[in-house]
């Protein structure tokens, strides 16, 4: 079922984002002192450059098949999580409330500051480094951002970066097929 990407969003109290599908991960922890300033963009796609089914949801519960590719052997183990997920058809997919630590950054450093997952939000889009995205998931980024930037003042536009910008030689996302001047203009 395609979303529609004209219902409104919202964060409630308990900084779960209305509407989402709600898929509660156990990776994740209370940030140490709080903050939220920085807002991250990754792309993911399980198996590597395929679209749709469980298994990034799988991924982020930490009950991913390692029989079921391949690519899983390597990665079934890791305990990570993302606070959301935005699909090719624009569903948003939320795991980690906003205000505690999603394990997604790894290790990174911002301004030269290290640890990002304490002072960072994590957002997916289903895609690779190299694909283009969609523009429901552009739209749907656009949303939230504003949403988080209204909730988390901090989060200011130059606090808006890629996995590769906090872990350069070691994460190459979004990559090349995010265009990062087309969400600007949204």
């Amino acid at each position: 079922m395609t979303p529609s990407l004209a219902i409104p969003l919202t964060i409630n109290v308990d900084s779960w984002l209305i509407p989402a599908r709600y898929c509660p991960s156990p990776h994740f922890d209370t940030r140490p002192q709080g903050e939220v300033s920085l807002l991250v963009v990754h792309s993911i796609s399980l198996p590597p450059a395929r679209y749709g089914g469980p298994y990034i949801d799988q991924l982020f519960l930490g009950t991913l098949n390692p029989d079921e590719d391949p690519y899983f052997a390597e990665i079934h183990q890791l305990r990570v999580s993302a606070h959301c997920l935005i699909r090719r058809d624009g569903e948003i997919v939320q795991y980690v409330p906003f205000n505690q630590r999603a394990w997604h950054a790894g290790q990174s450093s911002f301004n030269g500051r290290e640890r990002c997952n304490d002072f960072a939000i994590g957002i997916e889009l289903e895609g690779t480094d190299t694909d283009s995205f969609t523009d429901a998931q552009y739209q749907q980024l656009t949303k939230v951002t504003q949403l988080l930037q209204a909730k988390f003042p901090a989060i200011t536009t130059d606090h808006i970066v890629g996995h590769c910008d906090i872990a350069p030689g070691r994460k190459t996302d979004p990559g090349t097929g995010f265009d990062w001047s087309f969400l600007k203009q949204l």
